[in-house]
């Protein structure tokens, strides 16, 4: 259920996959530059994870047209294999990822701080896109 609270918002979304590679395809550099964009548009050329407590992500977006781009990057603070992933972005919001599986799909449950500049529901919507790219590309690529 996704939804707007406070200073919070939640995305959700089923993948039809086992935990073990939903986990993979997630933390995996290789996998998040298949999948993390709102838009096509504005693909992630780049991106490496350090996935231990205290560890950085960071991931590459870039505008295809002009020379736009910015970083998404963070720390973790909490990792959990493969259940839960915690991290605090380099703005100091916090994020809490929740991985479920039940009969061979996995609920992927993002809630996160929202940030000051941009209206909740663009933020909504952009984590959502973001979320529902990730399932298709777990949902069409085979297990590596």
């Amino acid at each position: 259920m996704n939804a707007i609270t406070n200073n919070s918002i939640t995305v959700t979304t089923t993948v039809k996959s086992p935990i073990n590679k939903v986990w993979n395809y997630w933390t995996g550099p290789e996998h998040i530059i298949h999948w993390n964009f709102a838009s096509p548009d504005w693909p992630t050329p780049h991106a490496t994870n350090d996935l231990t407590v205290g560890g950085k992500f960071s991931s590459r977006m870039e505008a295809r047209v002009g020379n736009m781009g910015f970083d998404f990057s963070g720390t973790y603070t909490e990792i959990r294999p493969p259940t839960t992933l915690q991290f605090f972005l380099e703005d100091g919001r916090n994020v809490e990822i929740n991985y479920v599986e039940k009969d061979g799909t996995t609920a992927v449950t993002e809630t996160f701080e929202a940030e000051n500049s941009n209206p909740l529901e663009m933020q909504q919507m952009g984590w959502q896109a973001i979320l529902d790219n990730f399932k298709h590309y777990v949902e069409n690529n085979p297990v590596k």
